[in-house]
């Protein structure tokens, strides 16, 4: 059974990539939304396996998403097109099991991050 995801980020054109990339990586895209709100409605409502959380949303940052879904039962991977020394060190402590640059998402990142 292919590991399912939930994509939240306000850029459309970075989620149709992604889900693309992911696709084509294995991975079964279960749903997409634009900002936080949707984001946290969205999860509630698919149960993906994990939570591909831009770190910047209009809404409410990727980081009180992170902290809202801790514990409901997704595992969170934060990403940003900012320098991941500004976001990786924090991404523990909202709950998320790590970050991903935008520029090096692939299906291979994500499995590591997994464990």
């Amino acid at each position: 059974m292919a590991t399912s995801v939930l994509i939240v980020d306000d850029h459309a054109r970075f989620r149709r990539s992604a889900r693309r990339l992911l696709e084509l990586e294995g991975y079964e895209v279960v749903g997409e939304a634009p900002d936080g709100t949707a984001g946290l409605a969205a999860a509630a409502e698919l149960r993906p396996d994990v939570v591909l959380l831009d770190v910047n949303l209009p809404d409410l940052s990727g980081f009180e998403v992170s902290e809202r879904l801790r514990g409901t039962g997704p595992l969170v991977v934060l990403t940003s097109d900012r320098d991941p020394s500004e976001i990786a060190p924090f991404a523990e402590d909202a709950g998320a099991c790590g970050f991903v640059p935008k520029g090096s998402l692939s299906g291979a990142a994500l499995a590591r991050l997994l464990g």
